[in-house]
């Protein structure tokens, strides 16, 4: 994810296709992933000992984190790509979006339990 968007795809033949906000899209989806794909792997990890809640915050904090720093750090790259703030707003959203999306699954009405059965 890192080089995905820190590297710049100045490739003539790539940007010759134009989908309006699908630069959005893509952030808010590594974003939305990330955060879910973190959260299977904290409960996976700790067998369901760390509660949701914590592995919520862990993950929230780190992927909200992570997509500024990433912006900055594309704004602050010579030759590289623009961060801007929608880029990172995009990268929240996705991030708040995989965070109720973990929410539903373990819900009681979810498809998942968060703690196996023993």
């Amino acid at each position: 994810m890192t080089i995905l968007s820190l590297v710049s795809f100045s490739d003539p033949d790539i940007t010759k296709i134009k989908i309006p906000g699908l630069d959005k899209l893509v952030h808010f989806t590594f974003y939305f992933v990330a955060t879910i794909s973190g959260c299977f792997f904290l409960r996976e990890r700790t067998n369901g000992r760390y509660s949701i809640q914590k592995a919520l915050v862990v993950f929230l904090i780190a992927t909200i984190s992570y997509g500024i720093l990433i912006e900055v750090l594309q704004h602050q790259m010579e030759g590289a790509r623009d961060g801007n703030v929608y880029d990172a707003l995009a990268n929240i959203f996705g991030s708040l979006v995989g965070l109720y999306t973990v929410i539903w699954l373990f819900s009681s009405k979810g498809l998942f339990k968060w703690k196996a059965s023993r």
